[in-house]
């Protein structure tokens, strides 16, 4: 029979491992909806969880009875509204790739990409070969991923332009770049419903200003008309670029807008803990 010290010492360590490992799984949770749409509709929960604290706090009757209405059927709403995000969930702990590490594309990598890709839009641009590049950045494509045929490979201008040329099984749709792959191709975006597009605009220019307004994807279109190149982005966009405006464009959206987050970010942190940046 265990001694009582040895006993609490034991319910001590199992207590902590209880606490680390539920600590790692939420941790990994966060980590999986991280760059995806839920993070805008967590956004949205918080904001109603607070209005239900403010509205009990100051006995606020009528909005109190309202955000009991919509806390009580929550849940059910959560099931709902995070299906995709919870679908995927389970199949990585299904192949095993729910402790897996993910990494972060390198400034040095991002401007290889860069290169690459302004490459191969010139090619296709004199060529007229039509093509829509979507650059996954804050908010994650995974649910257009799933629509396209995944290729993860190295980006290199030479095979992402042979991705596009006609005739070929993954020239039609949209190649998606995800930390500086190629990660999907042929993937279908959605259209823009904005009343105030262009109609000499085709179906390649509305998926690209689709996914711009839905997320916060940095899309190339190549016209396989004209030849002319464009980029959306915030339901924006920029068209007749040259090679030189195309690259100022991603560079100003894929490093320096990334740098400036990072610097804010580090100097939030001096300014918490009392340093001067």
């Amino acid at each position: 029979m265990l001694p009582i010290a040895d006993f609490n010492i034991f319910n001590y360590i199992t207590q902590i491992i209880d606490i680390l490992l539920v600590t790692y799984v939420i941790y990994k949770l966060i980590m999986l909806i991280r760059g995806t749409k839920a993070v805008q509709l967590l956004k949205g929960i918080s904001v109603i969880i607070v209005v239900w604290l403010l509205s009990s706090t100051f006995d606020l009757r009528t909005m109190s009875w309202l955000m009991d209405k919509v806390i009580t059927y929550g849940l059910l709403a959560i099931i709902i509204i995070f299906q995709p995000e919870l679908r995927r969930a389970l199949e990585q702990l299904g192949r095993g790739r729910f402790f897996s590490r993910t990494g972060v594309p390198e400034e040095e990598e991002m401007e290889k990409a860069i290169g690459a890709i302004v490459k191969s839009t010139n090619y296709m641009s004199k060529r007229r070969i039509g093509a829509i590049i979507s650059i996954e950045r804050e908010t994650g494509l995974s649910e257009y991923v799933e629509t396209g045929i995944p290729i993860q490979a190295y980006l290199t201008s030479e095979l992402l332009t042979n991705i596009f040329v006609p005739n070929t099984p993954l020239h039609d749709g949209a190649v998606i770049i995800r930390q500086s792959q190629i990660f999907a191709a042929g993937c279908y975006l959605p259209l823009t419903e904005s009343p105030f597009v262009s109609k000499e605009l085709g179906t390649r220019h509305r998926a690209a200003l689709g996914i711009s307004e839905v997320t916060d994807a940095v899309t190339v279109i190549v016209s396989e008309e004209t030849g002319t190149i464009s980029l959306t982005k915030n339901g924006e966009i920029y068209r007749n670029l040259d090679e030189e405006s195309l690259r100022n464009l991603l560079n100003a959206e894929l490093i320096i807008a990334n740098k400036s987050t990072s610097s804010t970010r580090w100097n939030w942190r001096g300014k918490k803990n009392g340093q001067t940046p």
